[in-house]
């Protein structure tokens, strides 16, 4: 195993143990990731959970974070429901369709989609990723607390206890019975990209791509009532290699949509 679980100081170190016990990964107390060596990454388990890489010269840690940084930037000032986002799973006017997000990551697509007005729903089946989220999902419930802006919002957000597998949940739910189904496989990566962070990049290397990524578009489209919507780098080929119904291409990536009853409104 690539990993191992560290704690930040003391009073965190019963959580960092019973983390480490969860996902059967050696714990090494309180040491911090430059002088460690054996294990290229670790979780860091103090007040917010961090994906981080060892060594002297490791890049930037990997957390969920729906509270400050980018995604409170982006909720605020990312454009609403102007963003393609949003035109793609087919969010408009009073229109706020529910929507299952089959390959949520770090879920910031499920929060943008959240924050905009969506019921999301949130499926990931990476132990370390679903670590990760589950830790964000609950800091935001504990901010939303504090925060009136930030309580319908967490109750929109709804993490899914974990899957082995997205298309077998995908599979298992009735036909039409999920208004919009949202996927975002993990795409290999293409190297030393200067548009790819180096902490993304070292979160890639854990998470690696998703090689059944085009097994999920036919249960997703079956499940879905209103679209799927899939989100690709922008020359990436179709999904399972089916040509969409429409889409949104921006810069660097785009939506295809399948579409198969009409958004109303």
């Amino acid at each position: 195993m690539q990993l191992a679980v560290t704690a930040a100081d003391e009073s965190h170190e019963p959580a960092a143990a019973a983390l480490a016990e969860a996902l059967a990964v050696p714990y090494l107390g309180i040491t911090p990731e430059k002088f460690i060596d054996q294990y290229p990454f670790v979780l860091r388990r103090g007040d917010l959970l961090q994906l981080c890489a060892t060594g002297r010269k490791a890049p930037g840690p990997v957390a969920v974070d729906f509270v400050r940084g980018a995604a409170a930037h982006r909720r605020k000032y990312g454009g609403g429901k102007g963003q393609q986002i949003a035109k793609a799973v087919g969010i408009r006017g009073s229109f706020y369709p529910n929507i299952v997000d089959a390959t949520a990551g770090l879920g910031r697509d499920a929060f943008v989609l959240a924050s905009l007005g969506s019921k999301v729903r949130m499926l990931e089946r990476n132990p370390v990723v679903y670590a990760l989220l589950e830790d964000g999902v609950g800091r935001l419930r504990q901010a939303a607390e504090r925060d009136p802006e930030l309580g319908p919002i967490a109750e929109r957000l709804h993490l899914e206890p974990r899957v082995e597998s997205a298309e077998a949940w995908l599979s298992a739910q009735n036909q039409e019975s999920i208004p919009v189904v949202y996927l975002d496989p993990m795409f290999p990566s293409r190297g030393k990209s200067a548009k790819v962070k180096k902490e993304m990049v070292a979160f890639h290397e854990i998470v690696g791509s998703d090689e059944d990524a085009n097994s999920l578009l036919a249960p997703a489209f079956a499940a879905c009532y209103y679209r799927t919507v899939v989100k690709r780098p922008r020359l990436a080929p179709d999904l399972n290699e089916q040509k969409p119904s429409l889409r949104f291409e921006g810069k660097s990536g785009r939506f295809d949509i399948y579409t198969r009853h009409g958004i109303p409104g």
